[in-house]
């Protein structure tokens, strides 16, 4: 597979591996996403923007569902993951150059995504729009700032395309969880499981993970803190686990 200037291949693991670049790469970040969102065998799923594909390519290295739809404005970012789902032999991910301000809005007949997914996933960008310090590179600037789509667009989206009682997963900074959470109930999907993300114990948590569902109960399940860390600062077990091979690859 051919690399354009600035782009090199990352290990995944269980040989499977991601083009990054400058401009569009993932973090830990993206690993606790993908691994707390991981899809059950044959479902449907869909990454809200999946820059260079990490998400979608995790599931399908880790799971087996029937088909992932991995949406992205960036024409850049589509590349390098379409590039990535081909040279890994994932034909059940479907790179999809598409804007998510128009979900909520589309016709269904145009809509590039099947209705009634079991799993929608999205890294949202962690800071609203006249918020912090806005990145000078728009790649970066998009990841980071809702200067693109905001989060009630986003679950919007979500709503229109999962099925009843499916799930929304996102992962946001502490700072924003009211708001996440008065904008999941409103659009319809209900809070139901989450957990606090800190570096070591003591520290204040960095992240939280949230899964939602369409037209679920009122009642909600807070799951022990994920501690990236021991107070050595060395990687923790958990950790370990969840970053796998990649982790093994990047030491």
């Amino acid at each position: 597979m051919q690399l354009l200037p600035g782009e090199h291949w990352e290990p995944l693991g269980e040989g499977h591996s991601i083009i990054v670049s400058t401009e569009h790469t993932f973090s830990t970040d993206t690993l606790l996403l993908a691994n707390y969102s991981m899809p059950k065998s044959g479902e449907l799923c869909a990454e809200f923007g999946t820059g260079c594909g990490a998400v979608s390519l995790l599931w399908c290295c880790q799971s087996s569902p029937k088909d992932v739809f991995a949406l992205e404005i960036q024409q850049q970012a589509c590349s390098q993951a379409q590039r990535s789902a081909e040279s890994n032999g994932f034909s059940q991910m479907h790179v999809l150059q598409y804007d998510l301000c128009r979900l909520s809005q589309e016709p269904a007949k145009l809509l590039p995504v099947p209705l009634e997914l079991n799993l929608v996933a999205c890294n949202p960008p962690y800071k609203p729009l006249g918020t912090g310090i806005p990145n000078p590179q728009k790649s970066k600037a998009a990841a980071r700032h809702e200067v693109g789509c905001t989060l009630e667009q986003i679950a919007a989206g979500a709503t229109r395309l999962l099925r009843w009682g499916g799930r929304f997963v996102c992962c946001l900074r502490p700072e924003r969880m009211p708001e996440t959470f008065r904008i999941l109930s409103a659009a319809g999907l209900e809070p139901k499981r989450m957990r606090l993300v800190q570096h070591q114990s003591g520290k204040r948590p960095s992240l939280f993970l949230l899964e939602a569902r369409r037209g679920g109960r009122p009642g909600l399940t807070v799951e022990p803190t994920l501690l990236l860390q021991t107070e050595t600062g060395a990687c923790s077990d958990e950790m370990k686990k969840i970053y796998g091979e990649y982790g093994e690859g990047h030491k």
